[in-house]
């Protein structure tokens, strides 16, 4: 399927390894000029020649608002223009209420929240201006149903989700569609990192037996910045294998 999308220029934040990565390679793969970073200079080049494509490698912390500004400036010079934006960002450390201080909330709101508000502020109103743009924001489940220890993240993420939906309904008059994916249980090194050992796709609660790969979380990516999602806008997606469990 042609995603109609070849020629377009895409920042995808965050895209040294994981679901930034994957969606960076899928839009390169449909013909898109990629600019993506990490705050490894190392990692985002390795990442960059893995992806060929002439994807351009960039070095930004994106887990402050300022950072996140500076990655789209960066990205903007590098490929004359940004057409379709990818947020994403780590997640924050894990913690319960009791465990959590209230300091460490306003790090993860900028992290998972700000970093989101600041990438956006950057780059779309070049795309309302050219009549054209899509964004798309990678969240988590935890934002429909939150996820035990990770309370940070909870919160931050539906901070951030809030503001796409208004984002959203913003700016589709001018061509430009703000969607949301929210990844369960995937197989990169953060999920590792949280649950540490073999991943149980049974233990998960995955009713799709198996746990997600990457490659194909960069597929979905990749098809809602193509033309024909272009009347699918203000969506929050659940990309989890089923393991959500409510109705709506």
């Amino acid at each position: 399927m042609d995603l109609g999308i070849s020629g377009r220029r895409a920042a995808v934040a965050a895209a040294s390894r994981g679901l930034g990565y994957a969606a960076a390679a899928a839009l390169a793969g449909e013909g898109v000029h990629v600019a993506l970073c990490s705050r490894d200079p190392d990692a985002i080049a390795a990442a960059a020649t893995s992806i060929g494509h002439d994807a351009v490698p960039l070095t930004a912390d994106v887990s402050t608002a300022n950072g996140a500004r500076g990655f789209v400036d960066a990205a903007r010079d590098a490929l004359g223009g940004i057409d379709i934006l990818v947020t994403n960002a780590g997640g924050p450390p894990p913690g319960d209420f009791s465990s959590t201080r209230v300091d460490q909330y306003l790090a993860a709101l900028e992290l998972n929240c700000l970093s989101v508000i600041a990438m956006c502020d950057g780059a779309v109103p070049a795309m309302r201006e050219q009549q054209w743009g899509r964004v798309v924001a990678i969240t988590s489940i935890a934002v429909r149903q939150p996820i035990p220890q990770l309370i940070l993240s909870n919160t931050a993420r539906a901070g951030a989700t809030g503001f796409l939906k208004t984002l959203a309904r913003e700016v589709a008059g001018d061509g430009v569609t703000v969607n949301s994916l929210q990844p369960g249980i995937h197989d990169t090194p953060r999920i590792r990192e949280l649950y540490g050992g073999e991943l149980d796709a049974r233990d998960a609660g995955i009713p799709a037996g198996v746990i997600g790969r990457p490659e194909d979380f960069g597929r979905v990516a990749a098809f809602l910045c193509s033309e024909s999602a272009s009347f699918v806008t203000g969506t929050a997606i659940p990309v989890d294998g089923g393991a959500y469990t409510g109705i709506l």
